[in-house]
This record gives C-alpha cells, sequence and structure tokens, in this order.
C-alpha cells in the first residue's frame, strides 16, 4: 500500500466513523417529538426501544461470515444506505408497531456496520503497524457530538421530517463516498483462516467474566438513560422547549469526549480500572445532583435549574467516559478464553439484559415519576465504581501492557461471536 493509499484509506476511516455517530445521535434530541407522534406511553415508548434494540444481537451470530466471504467493504457500505434510508423514515410513520419495525431493522443494521468497520479499522491498523483505533473512535465521538449539537440548534424550528430527512441525505453521501476510499476485500485479509481457540461452554463461564459483564452493564446502562432520556426530561420536568431540551445531552457527549481523549496519557500513570472506579464515582455523584437540583428549581427558577442540569451533566460524563473502556480492558486476561471470546460473551449479555431494563424504566418512568425512575441509573453507576475497584485491585499485579489489551478510547462495540 502506497502512502497516498495509506492516508486516502486512514480519512475515509475517519469519515466513516464520523458519520457513524452522527447517524447514531441524529435523532435522539427528538425523541419527545416521536413519543408524541406515537401517541404512547413512556413505558410503551421503553419497549419499543428495549424490542427495537434486540435487533442488534442477531447479526453478532453470523457477520464475521459474511466478512470472511465478502470482506468489510461491501458489507459496510451496504448496511450504511440502510442505516441513511432507515433514518430518514422514522419520523414519517404515527404507527407505533412499524416504528419498532424500522427501530428493529436499523438496529439491525448499526450493528452488521459496526462489526465490519471495527474489523476493518484493526484490519488497517495492523497494517500500518501503529495504534489508530483512538483517533477512529474519537472520529465517532465527535460526530456524536456534532449531531448532537446542531439537533439542539435547529429543533425548535425545524419540523421533524425535513431535519430527519436533511440528515438522512448528508449520511447517504458521506457514507458511500468514503466506502469509494476504504479497503477492497483483497487488502483487508479477512479471508484468511481464523486462529483457533479453544471452546468453552457458557455454564462454565469464569465468574469473573460475569462479574465483568455486570459491571459493564452498570457502567454503561446511565449513559443509555442519558441519551434516551435526557430530552424527555428536559420537555416534561423542566418545560423546556426542542432545542433547550436537548442541551444536557450535548454537555455529556461533548465531556465523554474530552474524557476519552484523555485516558490515554492518563493511563500512562494509572490504571484504567482505577481511573474508572474514581470517574465513577464523582459521576455518580454529579448524575444525582443534577436530577434531584434541576427537579427542585424546575417550577421556580428555570434557567438555575437547566444551567445545574448541564454542568453536572459535564461532570458526569467526563467521569463515565472511562467506564465501559475499563471493563472491556478487564477482559484481556480472563483464564481460560481469549480476549474476542470474553467480549462476545459480554456483548451478548450487555444487548439482552438492556432490552428488559430499557423496558423497565419505562414502565418504572410511568408507575412513578421521571425524577424518581432515575435512581435506577444512579445506583447502577454507583455499582460499577464498586466492581471497577474490585477489578483494580485484581489488577495490581498485572503489567501495565496486559491492563490496556482493548482500545480505551472505543466507543460501544459489537463484537462477532465465533
Amino acid at each position: 500500500m502506497t502512502q497516498t493509499r495509506a492516508k486516502s484509506t486512514q480519512f475515509a476511516l475517519m469519515v466513516m466513523f464520523f458519520t457513524q455517530g452522527v447517524s447514531s445521535l441524529s435523532w435522539m434530541p427528538r425523541i419527545p417529538e416521536f413519543i408524541t407522534n406515537l401517541h404512547v406511553s413512556n413505558e410503551v415508548w421503553g419497549s419499543i426501544i428495549g424490542f427495537g434494540g434486540a435487533g442488534a444481537i442477531i447479526p453478532l451470530l453470523f457477520t464475521n461470515k459474511l466478512v470472511l466471504r465478502f470482506g468489510t467493504t461491501p458489507i459496510i457500505k451496504y448496511s450504511a444506505v440502510s442505516i441513511a434510508i432507515i433514518i430518514g423514515c422514522l419520523p414519517l410513520t404515527n404507527t407505533w408497531l412499524v416504528f419498532l419495525a424500522l427501530h428493529f431493522t436499523m438496529s439491525f443494521a448499526f450493528s452488521t456496520f459496526n462489526i465490519a468497520l471495527n474489523s476493518q479499522a484493526v484490519a488497517f491498523q495492523k497494517r500500518q503497524g501503529k495504534v489508530l483505533l483512538g483517533s477512529f473512535h474519537g472520529a465517532w465521538s465527535i460526530g456524536a457530538a456534532v449531531s448532537a449539537s446542531i439537533s439542539a440548534a435547529i429543533a425548535s424550528y425545524t419540523p421533524l421530517v425535513i431535519h430527519i430527512a436533511a440528515i438522512a441525505v448528508i449520511c447517504l453521501g458521506l457514507f458511500l463516498w468514503s466506502a469509494s476510499n476504504m479497503l477492497t476485500p483483497e487488502e483487508d485479509n479477512h479471508g484468511q483462516e481464523r486462529e483457533k481457540t479453544n471452546k468453552v461452554s457458557w455454564f462454565k463461564t469464569p465468574k469473573y467474566l460475569w462479574l465483568l459483564s455486570i459491571g459493564a452493564f452498570a457502567g454503561m446502562w446511565p449513559e443509555l438513560v442519558i441519551m434516551d432520556w435526557s430530552s424527555v426530561y428536559g420537555r416534561q420536568v423542566l418545560f423546556l422547549d426542542a432545542g433547550q431540551a436537548a442541551l444536557p445531552y450535548t454537555c455529556f457527549i461533548i465531556a465523554m469526549i474530552f474524557g476519552r481523549f484523555s485516558i490515554a496519557k492518563l493511563t500512562e500513570k494509572y490504571q484504567i480500572a482505577r481511573i474508572s472506579q474514581i470517574g465513577g464515582a464523582f459521576a455518580f455523584v454529579a448524575f444525582a445532583l443534577a436530577i434531584f437540583s434541576s427537579a427542585t428549581l424546575a417550577s421556580s427558577n428555570q434557567p438555575l435549574a437547566l444551567g445545574l442540569l448541564c454542568f453536572f451533566f459535564i461532570i458526569a460524563g467526563y467521569g463515565i467516559s472511562s467506564m465501559v473502556p475499563g471493563f472491556y480492558s478487564a477482559t484481556g486476561h480472563i483464564d481460560g478464553l481469549s480476549t474476542a471470546q470474553a467480549l462476545s460473551r459480554m456483548a451478548l449479555f450487555n444487548y439482552t439484559v438492556i432490552i428488559f431494563a430499557k423496558m423497565f424504566m419505562g414502565s418504572l418512568i410511568d408507575r412513578s415519576s421521571l425524577p424518581l425512575a432515575m435512581i435506577f441509573p444512579i445506583v447502577m453507576l454507583a455499582c460499577a465504581s464498586v466492581i471497577s475497584g474490585i477489578v483494580a485491585n485484581r489488577n495490581k499485579n498485572l503489567a501495565k501492557a496486559d491492563t490496556l489489551a482493548y482500545p480505551p478510547t472505543s466507543p460501544i462495540s459489537s463484537i462477532d461471536v465465533p
């Protein structure tokens, strides 16, 4: 591969990850309007996003076979086109069953896309002989922040259909351009025989991996709740308009970007599990203060309530940024399992639990209130911090390189099952 070709491919991958971030977050700030259009309760909405997210599980079982047969770029291209089309269709229905089918299909396409894209990123990094995943996943975070920021800025005066359609068209163009400059099936070497690993029954999965899986769920759940419900919280509890309601999540995701990019520097002195423990503790306190201070001031001083919510979300976002990467990193030293096997089992566990957690969250909101329901992710964040401390204590005797088995700047990834 010539230097010119390598630079072109690297830039295409950066754009692809950036666009993935944009498409992933493009419709999140408009969730209250989707709920209104579908005429559903919070409990039903929680079930929709829970069962819809189940579509991401299926590609875990077969995408690797497609990659081995066709290479990564064709799969990335066609799944990306599907994502853009489905996003554009989301606001066109007011029937919850149709929306559920669209969401399920979109989750299916995103999961397929994510597996193939991360596979190509790893292959390209290996060809270049240097660490590039941090910059790729950083591009994803920047795309997510840009999407959330723009959505917050235009939500108040842009019709939902026009907003989402514009995002879909822009993403489609960027997806197609990037795919045309990425690795060819011959270049990504995914036709090679995979490394043989010992098969370990699920019933014999080490207890330590189950602990890590629970910790990973507890660490990612607050992030998912903020993604799904922060704009709803702004509209229903603080009585904000659509643009203002999107600001807290925008602050949260931007703080996460800074947190993710600072991990590499921090891990030069501290192990990532210890960073996760301390960051999780600060995030736990900040998240609790964000919810209860803003809810208390909502009726008497709305600007102050919004300001406090954004401020504490910044602290929570920075603190939680190392949580999921910290647990993923710990899978690099599970007795009897390779890192890929451990990550596969962790991913399947978390996808399954998240489906029911989202349903439970929606039901909890309808049966109590949104501020009280937020106790659930707050408690989970405290549990994740405690489990991170256990992992950090266990890792004291490990070499520094062993604690970074997984790229610490990655977003939540889908790992293929052998």
